[in-house]
């Protein structure tokens, strides 16, 4: 029995929308063509089409267990340009981590996700683990609405339909330059995010601070806002 999902469609060609519905289920956990059918509700011959048409365009590759796994050519096409921001968060997390004792955070956007690309944790104590590469929700979570905020009008709309905070949350966000959520995506979580941009001005992460709800509290973009904001500014500074 299948879930029945519905396949997105978000570009009316259908046979686009089922592919790219087919490579985000593999590209967040490898999966056989039996997974990719009870998951995606599509029927095996098209699911198998479709894999094997993404696997010739080296998008995803077969384990040796039959189960298809994220291609390199999602490696290939994906900007290079983040590495000097990465650079600079391995200076810059570690000096906010220590100065707030709490975990940190540096996400992107990734299609209608975002990932982690780099962290800073505590080394004892209680703090919210995030592993560099995990992918989240854009639904819910003060990153999410920072990403969000500064993102296109289509993708706005598109995630607002759904998402745990506002419009009028969004506008706030952009205006005061700060994001903070409590409970939202975690209920043990809570965290405070700010926008990190470019030399051109155009946003290409947002850094956060998370930890224990009940440590944070409900008004973390207060608490911690212009540490944040100063460590944004650094890490772009370093990118010029």
């Amino acid at each position: 029995m299948g879930h029945n999902t519905e396949v997105p469609s978000t570009s009316g060609i259908q046979v686009l929308d089922r592919a790219i519905f087919i490579l985000s289920v593999i590209a967040a956990e490898p999966r056989n063509l039996a997974e990719l059918c009870e998951i995606t509700g599509l029927p095996r011959a098209t699911t198998h089409r479709i894999a094997v048409a993404l696997e010739k365009h080296r998008l995803i590759e077969r384990l040796p267990d039959s189960q298809w796994t994220a291609g390199p050519a999602l490696t290939e096409l994906a900007p290079q340009s983040n590495s000097r921001l990465e650079e600079a968060a391995e200076y810059v997390l570690p000096k906010l981590m220590q100065e707030t004792n709490e975990s940190v955070q540096l996400y992107r956007l990734s299609g209608m996700e975002r990932v982690c690309i780099a962290n800073a944790e505590p080394a004892a104590g209680l703090r919210d683990t995030v592993p560099v590469g995990t992918r989240m929700t854009l639904e819910a979570g003060s990153a999410a609405k920072v990403l969000v905020g500064h993102s296109s009008p289509s993708l706005q709309k598109e995630v607002l339909a759904t998402a745990a905070y506002s419009a009028d949350e969004l506008r706030n966000v952009v205006q005061e330059g700060v994001a903070d959520s409590h409970a939202e995506r975690d209920p043990s979580l809570a965290s405070a995010s700010v926008p990190v941009f470019d030399t051109n001005g155009s946003l290409i992460a947002a850094l956060s601070i998370s930890g224990p709800a009940d440590r944070i509290g409900k008004n973390a973009g207060a608490r911690y806002g212009a540490q944040l904001k100063a460590a944004a500014l650094e890490l772009q500074k370093q990118l010029k």
